[in-house]
């Protein structure tokens, strides 16, 4: 591969002696043609061989040498994504394409790519570029948590159009492959008499099973376009090369069949590659509304927080503003049963306020001038005036809700094996498929359209790789659920653990009881 050159940030040098000590920690470093390190813009020059040393090992080098190489971490919402092997895809495109990109991790499940940039680098922009250019897109930069409602998220609102979009070609593959399968399996069965080989039949078959190949299964014939384009193999080549093959066999029998022809036979398959396309794709409308459903649970947590607040102005004058517009310094009055728009100090008033959504603790906590609260917990008694002190992405719950985001994206242990599975699985199966059908044409003479079946039966059966779908998805799913009911994981990998645990020890009855009496039946003296 090409020399490249890239040009970085590095801090901690305190004198040009520093800068020195980089410059030859760079040089030695193998796979480094030439380092220059200037001191007074803190930037590092250098000129490495790609195929020998990587950003993350120039960084680790620095480091070792008591410098520091400092990072931009990037989410990225993507779409376009079909299967595992998709995300692979992106993450090699982002390592491989992107100069200064020392990690990327792209979770298919939660459809997020974590990127880690050196600083002084590569842009969002750049990322998005190239993630385009290898054929898959990226949402708009959505609002972070606090900083915008969620029904004004873009995220949202793409992911929603998504559910819309799979549904619609489901809807559409359900209404033509229903009675195109009925009527082919009535047929099979002799239920419809010799009217039902006529020529016309054919014909209505084959009308039936097009909208429903070019469609219901316009997807996967762009997701196999994309992945062959960028070299690999995923999914979709075998949902699109299965199903074609069955449609494409089945029309020039159809055609002979009208002029009275029976050389290529007399049985079409026009039923299989439409029941094959038409239940892969409700595989894919319950897999989108998975993700939208973990993807509720976060927007379920940013609704805790009150959409108002009210702030006191100069002159004593309070004034009802949006939550998004409330500044660090801000005074805020909150009223009894009110719930804190966001993170503060206590400056006036006393009164308990309710903080089990975050402790778990169901006793009210007292709290007075100079005392912390937080955002969404509620104020149970006296009325206050808070002043602000963190808002936006910066509040305790905004961060939760960035961890239970981390947590998503993250990859489990188990992860590593699926992407090694994964990256060879298509290829594998192509090849066992054309085995099978050398076998039986060759090897046991079955005829051309029997040994055809088979290829197609092992394309089918692939497909869609449920270690590569579910894995990913099961993770996103679990933590999301967790995070629906008051579990926070930190990772993905601790999730995996947690089927190991044996025994749960808990601190206090508040974290597993409601806390407060409820009152259940009414009967009468």
């Amino acid at each position: 591969m090409p020399e490249r050159e890239l040009t970085f940030a590095v801090t901690g040098m305190t004198c040009a002696n520093c800068a020195g000590t980089v410059e030859r920690a760079l040089r030695k470093t193998p796979g480094v043609a030439e380092a220059s390190v200037n001191y007074g813009s803190e930037r590092a020059t250098v000129t490495f061989e790609s195929a020998e040393v990587t950003e993350d090992v120039l960084a680790d080098r620095i480091r070792e040498v008591g410098y520091d190489a400092p990072t931009r971490d990037f989410d990225l919402a993507l779409t376009g994504m079909t299967c595992a092997n998709c995300a692979a895809t992106i993450q090699r495109t982002l390592r491989r394409r992107v100069p200064g990109v020392t990690d990327a991790s792209v979770n298919f499940a939660s459809e997020h790519a974590r990127v880690s940039v050196l600083a002084g680098t590569a842009e969002r922009s750049d990322l998005v570029r190239e993630i385009e250019r290898a054929g898959f897109g990226v949402v708009d930069e959505a609002p972070g948590p606090g900083t915008a409602d969620a029904d004004d998220d873009p995220e949202a609102r793409a992911r929603a159009r998504e559910i819309e979009r799979q549904r619609r070609a489901f809807i559409v593959g359900l209404a033509f492959t229903i009675p195109l399968f009925a009527f082919s399996m009535a047929r099979d069965f002799g239920l419809l008499g010799a009217w039902a080989h006529a020529a016309w039949a054919n014909l209505a078959m084959w009308a039936l099973a097009t909208p429903v190949q070019f469609y219901t299964g316009w997807d996967y014939y762009v997701g196999a376009f994309k992945a062959l384009r960028n070299r690999t193999a995923n999914m979709d080549v075998l949902v699109s090369l299965g199903s074609s093959v069955a449609y494409a066999w089945s029309v020039p029998v159809t055609l002979a069949l009208a002029t009275g022809s029976t050389a290529l036979g007399e049985h079409v398959y026009f039923e299989t590659a439409a029941v094959i396309l038409t239940l892969i794709k409700l595989g894919k409308l319950l897999e989108a509304r998975a993700k939208g459903r973990s993807g509720a649970a976060l927007r379920a947590l940013l609704d805790l927080r009150p959409k108002m607040a009210r702030r006191i102005e100069e002159g004593g004058l309070e004034v009802d503003i949006p939550q998004e517009q409330v500044r660090v310094g801000d005074l805020l009055r909150i009223r009894p049963g009110e719930a804190f728009p966001t993170d503060g100090e206590v400056v006036e008033g006393r009164s308990a306020v309710d903080e089990s959504m975050l402790t778990g603790e169901s006793h009210p906590v007292e709290k007075s001038a100079g005392d912390p609260v937080t955002g969404a917990t509620l104020n149970r008694s006296g009325a206050l005036v808070v002043r602000a002190t963190r808002v936006g992405r910066d509040t305790a719950l905004a961060r939760i809700i960035d961890m239970v985001r981390e947590a998503q994206g993250s990859r489990a242990p188990i992860q590593a094996l699926v992407d090694r599975v994964a990256a060879v699985f298509v290829p594998v199966v192509l090849l066992i498929a054309l085995a099978t059908f050398g076998v039986w044409y060759w090897g046991v003479s079955a005829g051309f359209t029997d040994s055809l079946i088979r290829l197609v039966a092992v394309l089918v059966i692939a497909c869609p790789c449920a270690l590569g779908l579910a894995t990913p998805t099961a993770l996103m799913v679990g933590t999301g659920k967790g995070a629906e009911n008051g579990i926070l994981f930190r990772d993905a990998a601790a999730l995996e653990r947690a089927r190991q645990l044996e025994t749960v020890v808990l601190d206090k009855t508040g974290t597993v009881t409601r806390g407060a009496p409820t009152l259940l039946a009414v009967q009468g003296l």
